[in-house]
């Protein structure tokens, strides 16, 4: 049971927050470890959201950072979680962080702890935790997986860069043309028809889509979004329709083949992040195959996974799918011939990083003149078609 409570600290600070617990004597006794007093608490209703809020992977990026800087000078692991939850001021994650001191005392590590707590630590996170605590390295895991988000976060940064600039430029030049058509052209359509002339085309046209946008502006606001919603309620719905969706990203002009090396640069690096760590190959691929954001991708993975599983090498297996390209294939085969697979894995990570960001910077410089052009090509055509009719008549007056 989820409770909302207020409490007080050692200095007199009061604070509130939410924390799961048993009943509130339990929430008292948890609040106690953290060095909370309880004033009072009451019970909260989770409510099932359409949008699950998650933890800040730069709030994850501090987390491997104190923690191993603090493991890394010899501070046991249960006074470093201590340390780290006194300095947090995120409420819920103060909460998640507290979630751990509690079950490694209970006798858990703390990979089992961050198991418990899915929502926040994926299944790589918890696997490469796992793995530096059976061989005695956990602060040099913590700096690995500190690294993998920051590069996580960069690579996201490129994809929002992306995709940011086109959505901008097409909502102003979709407000600015709702503003001419229901605002301007009706002012100029009156002084326009007075003139007594025949209206070409365009002008009619115009005046048509102008009153057909006032008499039912609500729909025409409302239209673009009920296909975004039937398509989301389709794509909770059919795993066919996310993965067509998904394939269809990969072939997108322009955007999808820098889309395909995000996610093959995201694939390299977390792969080889496992293998170094000791995981077994089926098992990092597995794991990694979880992670890539594409179901089409994951589904080469999981085809390349059962084909080594069913003796086939790795590049072999990879080959096979179809989705990977020569780069990737040969570097897993020389990775595998020389036994430094995650090198020849970061190689890749760092060949597509590269990539992504010089073909980012080249598809913005190709977008923009694309974009302006049509942006200008419609108003040209608004103004043509109110001004013709107004040149017509200057050009036929005599002097």
């Amino acid at each position: 049971m989820r409770f909302k409570y207020r409490a007080i600290d050692e200095t007199g600070r009061r604070s509130s927050g939410r924390q799961e617990a048993a009943n509130p004597i339990d929430l008292e006794m948890r609040l106690k470890r953290m060095g909370l007093e309880l004033i009072d608490c009451s019970p909260v209703r989770i409510r099932p959201t359409l949008i699950r809020r998650g933890i800040p992977r730069q709030e994850l990026i501090n987390f491997c950072f104190h923690l191993e800087q603090l493991t890394q000078a010899g501070v046991p692991l249960l006074d470093g979680l201590k340390d780290l939850r006194d300095s947090l001021e995120q409420a819920r994650w103060r909460e998640i962080v507290s979630s751990l001191i509690e079950r490694i005392e209970g006798g858990q590590t703390l990979s089992q702890a961050m198991a418990a707590q899915a929502g926040t630590f994926n299944q790589v996170f918890t696997n490469l935790v796992q793995a530096g605590e059976s061989c005695g390295q956990l602060p040099e895991t913590l700096a690995s997986l500190g690294e993998s988000l920051r590069w996580e976060d960069e690579l996201a940064a490129h994809a929002r860069k992306l995709l940011i600039y086109p959505s901008l430029v097409a909502t102003i030049v979709g407000a600015t043309t709702f503003f001419l058509m229901i605002y301007l052209v009706p002012q100029l359509k009156q002084f326009v028809k007075n003139m007594g002339q025949t209206l070409p085309l365009q002008t009619r046209l115009l005046f048509f889509l102008s009153d057909l946008l006032i008499g039912n502006w609500p729909a025409f606001l409302l239209a673009p979004l009920l296909p975004v919603l039937a398509w989301q309620v389709l794509l909770r719905r059919s795993p066919h329709a996310r993965l067509y969706l998904d394939k269809a990203k990969l072939r997108l002009p322009l955007i999808g083949n820098i889309l395909k090396k995000i996610v093959l640069s995201r694939f390299a690096n977390t792969f080889a992040l496992l293998y170094a760590a000791g995981i077994p190959i089926q098992e990092a691929i597995r794991t990694t195959r979880n992670t890539l954001g594409n179901r089409a991708m994951s589904q080469a993975v999981a085809q390349a996974e059962q084909a080594i599983h069913e003796g086939r090498n790795v590049a072999g297996a990879f080959l096979d799918t179809g989705l990977f390209p020569p780069l990737v294939i040969r570097m897993l085969r020389v990775g595998e011939s020389t036994g430094r697979l995650d090198t020849a894995l970061r190689n890749v990570s760092y060949f597509y990083n590269r990539d992504v960001r010089e073909s980012v910077g080249k598809a913005q410089a190709m977008i923009e003149p694309i974009l302006t052009v049509i942006m200008g090509l419609l108003l040209g055509w608004i103004m043509l078609a109110v001004i013709a009719p107004i040149y017509d008549v200057i050009s036929r007056i005599k002097l």
